[in-house]
């Protein structure tokens, strides 16, 4: 089957090509994108609890099981809940060192493929899961096993689901640009110039 977008020269140059996008993806990524540097503010509370932490334990003497606590809830969250983030930017790190000396159109159908049939039944399950793990932590007001820990442990085993969900929307609609590149469907959205959601 013939690609509606030919492979040029220009798809081996040291510049990344992109994917055309289409409607959906546009809204998606777009959203994603705010969402996620909007949550990428946290790392700065993450830093100043940190900091906090160690200022109390190291200066003060007074170390703090709730605020250490808090450093890896907050580390945990912003992480997961950034990951979106970098599959819609496509910054995330890529292991297959081939996929470069690949024409754009071999890479198309990878990711296409393994999104559909091997990452997102993968996530599918894991929300589905994780989802159960975070009600039966709220379920049973679920808290810190340390007596001046933390109390409310089902917040931060909610953003485990959440993440993974937002993962599945962002690879979905990368599957979805590479329906566009391969097959012309859903249809190019003609834009005045590429998008960087960066």
């Amino acid at each position: 089957m013939s690609s509606p977008h030919s492979d040029s020269p220009s798809d081996h140059s040291t510049l990344r090509p992109e994917l055309p996008t289409n409607r959906i993806s546009h809204v998606v990524d777009t959203a994603i994108a705010v969402l996620g540097k909007l949550l990428s503010w946290l790392w700065l509370v993450t830093l100043a609890v940190v900091l906090t932490n160690v200022f109390s334990r190291f200066i003060l003497g007074r170390g703090s099981i709730a605020l250490e606590e808090l450093s890896w809830h907050f580390f945990g969250a912003t992480m997961i809940l950034t990951l979106a983030y970098a599959v819609v930017t496509d910054d995330h790190v890529r292991v297959d060192v081939l996929r470069e000396k690949f024409s754009l159109r071999f890479q198309a159908w990878v990711e296409l493929l393994g999104i559909v049939l091997l990452v997102l039944p993968v996530l599918y399950f894991m929300v589905d899961g994780l989802t159960e793990y975070a009600y039966r932590s709220f379920a049973r007001g679920e808290r810190s096993q340390a007596p001046s820990g933390l109390p409310y442990r089902f917040i931060i085993k909610s953003t485990l689901p959440i993440g993974m969900a937002l993962i599945a929307i962002a690879l979905s609609s990368r599957a979805l640009r590479c329906c566009t590149y391969l097959f012309n469907f859903p249809r190019e959205l003609p834009l005045r110039r590429p998008v960087d959601h960066r």
